[in-house]
């Protein structure tokens, strides 16, 4: 069978010009994977071995992305390097346009964008959440508040007095294999700081990266009058090029997306080699559900610890209930788990993806349990349907209950990030209220990772205690969506293994800059200033 249309294909992109590569890696849609495993295994396996074969010409192969070599990564930083002063000279109003119009090209180009996530794998519901972070990213709203904290004036004692943000150089971005195209998209945002950028295209999933550099940034760099080179995109290894970067003197920031163990050790190579690491790593965000929460619209939320079959960093991982209402809770949650379905990804409706490697999921349920935790529901492999079966790619949406919050930590579900369809709920032994609201906030406080958290109460009291007390993550949600995006608030960023040492919430257009005071004075006397009039 042939393919109707030609064939996606992206070449390096480097210094304003499509670069030819070192031989080609082909994306298989995800969906060939669920109707014909074997027929989507063996065109991989033919394309690896030789590119230019004609399994190319499958309906299944839906694009192509050239390979970098090490010169070419090399000669992507040293485009960067060469356009980064003429772009950082360039008036910061002029750079902020590019994210009202990369706002408005995404909202042109909707369909295409869902469509390159449906391939790689991400099931179109999801697909709109994650293109709804960037229209808040980039909503006018918060595009306003990059821009004052970009630059603010003030006059004093006869003075012009300037803070502002100055961009760090060259920023280099090695999104994940997960959420590859929605990562890179944030190099916008260093772009309007005014650094020139190079991004790394996840090798295995390469082609929403390129597509959305390519054909939807580069054009509008043009539009603005940057210099060619300020976007350059490479299609690479992940050692390879990360290896070349910390070596790089021209690179002066690294954004790492990636597993919080590798993380720390790449951020002590990033400081060793004087440059800047921006980390976002794991999340193992808690959900604290009060007596006095809305039960539904908890569970709600708690459910979104299952969306893409809990394979995204900053949905729910645990949750620790008030025991006066746990049983109730849990069993409100144990009924909207059944909402959440696996299917085709361009299907509506489906939540769930499939899980390649499930050992560690099986491994994690079999070590809670015999700890003493308690099954609610799943605990199985799926099929595409939702029957539960041995040799689903699926796994059924898990719940367990640990009781007793001094020792839960015992419990790897609830001390680590899983990445797994599986939600521990910890519900304490009951005590009096300003015991457990002591206990939960500093359960929260004393989590390793720090991504979200969220609270669901009514009590002003309990509220109050929590935006006051509550240090850990980047993002504290009350009464709301874990996941869900608002503008002004980070979509990013967080403290402990999620973020590193340098850990906070993350505005990628703050964190590529660094601040700088300005005082412009005219007729000053210098004596005057240092001991007064």
């Amino acid at each position: 069978m042939m393919r109707e249309n030609p064939l996606p294909s992206y070449k390096l992109y480097i210094a304003g010009k499509d670069v030819e590569g070192d031989g080609w890696v082909y994306t298989v849609s995800a969906q060939s994977l669920l109707e014909d495993v074997f027929t989507s295994v063996s065109l991989k396996r033919d394309l690896e071995r030789n590119p230019e074969s004609t399994a190319a010409d499958h309906p299944y192969v839906v694009g192509r992305c050239a390979i970098a070599s090490d010169a070419a990564i090399d000669l992507a930083t040293e485009a960067a390097a060469s356009a980064a002063p003429g772009w950082a000279a360039i008036p910061l109003e002029r750079r902020m346009r590019l994210g009202t119009l990369f706002r408005e090209a995404l909202d042109r180009r909707r369909d295409e964008f869902l469509d390159m996530l449906v391939a790689e794998g991400h099931p179109v519901s999801l697909a709109r959440w994650e293109l709804s972070c960037l229209f808040q990213v980039y909503s006018e709203e918060s595009l306003d508040w990059y821009r004052q904290r970009m630059h603010t004036e003030f006059e004093h004692a006869g003075r012009r007095l300037i803070v502002r943000r100055q961009p760090d150089g060259v920023v280099a971005f090695n999104p994940p294999q997960n959420a590859p195209a929605p990562s890179a998209a944030l190099a916008v945002l260093a772009l309007m700081a005014g650094n020139s950028v190079v991004v790394r295209a996840p090798r295995s999933i390469a082609l929403s990266t390129m597509w959305v550099l390519r054909d939807v940034v580069a054009p509008l760099l043009d539009e603005v009058g940057a210099p060619p080179g300020v976007l350059n995109a490479v299609c690479s290894n992940p050692k390879q090029t990360l290896d070349r970067w910390i070596d790089s003197p021209l690179i002066n920031d690294i954004f790492y997306i990636g597993g919080s163990e590798e993380g720390l050790r790449f951020q002590e190579r990033c400081v060793a080699h004087g440059k800047k690491p921006i980390l976002e790593l794991a999340g193992n965000d808690t959900i604290v559900v009060w007596k006095d929460a809305n039960l539904k619209r908890a569970a709600e939320a708690i459910c979104e610890s299952f969306y893409g079959s809990g394979q995204i960093c900053m949905v729910p991982n645990r949750v620790l209930v008030h025991p006066a209402l746990a049983d109730e809770l849990i069993a409100q949650v144990k009924e909207q788990v059944k909402t959440v379905r696996p299917g085709y990804p361009e299907d509506e409706g489906v939540l769930l993806s499939p899980v390649r490697r499930s050992e560690r999921f099986f491994g994690l349920l079999q070590q809670a349990l015999e700890a003493g935790a308690e099954l609610v529901t799943g605990g199985r492999r799926t099929e595409l349907d939702g029957t539960p079966s041995d040799t689903g790619v699926f796994l059924q949406p898990t719940v367990v209950r640990v009781n007793g919050l001094p020792g839960a930590r015992r419990f790897d579900v609830v001390r680590q990030e899983t990445f797994f369809p599986l939600l521990p709920i910890v519900v304490p032994e009951p005590s009096g209220d300003d015991e457990l609201l002591a206990g939960f906030i500093e359960f929260v406080n004393s989590n390793e990772y720090g991504l979200r958290n969220s609270l669901w109460a009514e009590s002003d009291d309990v509220i109050d205690a929590f935006v006051q007390r509550v240090v850990n993550g980047g993002l504290l949600k009350i009464n709301d969506s874990h996941i869900g995006f608002l503008p002004y608030l980070p979509s990013h960023g967080g403290t402990g293994l999620t973020g590193g040492v340098f850990g906070e919430a993350n505005y990628p257009m703050l964190k590529t800059s660094h601040l700088q005071g300005v005082s412009i004075a005219r007729d000053a006397s210098p004596r005057e200033a240092v001991f007064g009039s």
